[in-house]
């Protein structure tokens, strides 16, 4: 995924999330993820305990993770993590969860804070499908690389904190920078919070809705750059995605890709 258009959807949200604040006074060996730092850094496998409905409940922190960007399956050479971002939207994640609940295949959520905050409950019903939760900013904000270092902060934390509340309990896993927007700075940041920082390998640009068979190609003509595939279920129509992602997840069965995670 490059830093896509789109931006109208995201500037709603950037103003809900300056609501809100205001209310609340609240990549290895495959690929090509873009580095601000313009390097591609090899997967540590650093480990933590995972987050869950117990574990999320009762740690205060989650132990330091590798900073370094991953892209890599837990499931080996042929894995494939199927991440979902932008949501949680009360039209589309219950249709993208349903597909998923259908295939058998857990994937991994990376969530806008101030969606997460509105939908709770779609938020607890990823997790109860044993999903796992990423961190996608208060308000995908794909410039933020150029903003302060408070400005990385107040994105993170406060959406990590958003989406724990949300979850019951739960933390985010992982971290992943709009449109791939990672300083050395939120990296290290979002690891030391347990997040590993997550890439991609595939972008469907399922945002741009080219339509499902475009969508499908991309998968079929790509996986082989690496595991990690990027689609969406929030910001839009995503009927594309959903359509897209009943034919693909039997076809990479059929190659003999398993689904996992990506690395911790």
């Amino acid at each position: 995924m490059v830093r896509h258009g789109g931006r109208g959807w995201h500037g709603r949200v950037l103003a809900a999330a300056l609501g809100v604040t205001a209310v609340a006074a609240a990549t290895s060996v495959w690929t090509a993820q873009a580095d601000p730092v313009g390097k591609q850094h090899a997967d540590t496998g650093v480990s933590a305990r995972p987050s869950g409905p117990a574990a999320g409940a009762e740690d205060s922190a989650q132990a330091r993770v590798s900073a370094a960007i991953a892209h890599a399956s837990d499931r080996g050479a042929r894995g494939v993590n199927i991440t979902i971002d932008d949501g949680p939207d009360p039209v589309w994640t219950p249709r993208v969860l349903q597909v998923l609940r259908d295939n058998g295949v857990k994937a991994t959520f990376c969530m806008v804070g101030t969606q997460a905050e509105a939908h709770p409950e779609l938020v607890r019903a990823v997790v109860a499908a044993g999903h796992r939760l990423c961190d996608h900013t208060v308000s995908h904000d794909t410039g933020m690389d150029h903003k302060s270092q408070a400005y990385q902060s107040q994105q993170i934390l406060d959406a990590e904190r958003m989406i724990t509340k949300a979850s019951g309990g739960v933390r985010p896993m992982y971290y992943r920078a709009p449109g791939g927007a990672f300083t050395p700075y939120s990296r290290d940041l979002a690891a030391s919070h347990g997040m590993r920082p997550l890439g991609w390998n595939v972008d469907t640009e399922d945002f741009k809705r080219p339509g499902t068979a475009a969508i499908v190609a991309t998968v079929r003509n790509e996986v082989a750059n690496g595991p990690t595939i990027l689609f969406h279920d929030a910001g839009g129509d995503r009927s594309q995605t959903v359509a897209a992602l009943r034919e693909v997840l039997p076809w990479l069965k059929q190659q003999g890709y398993s689904f996992g995670f990506p690395v911790r």
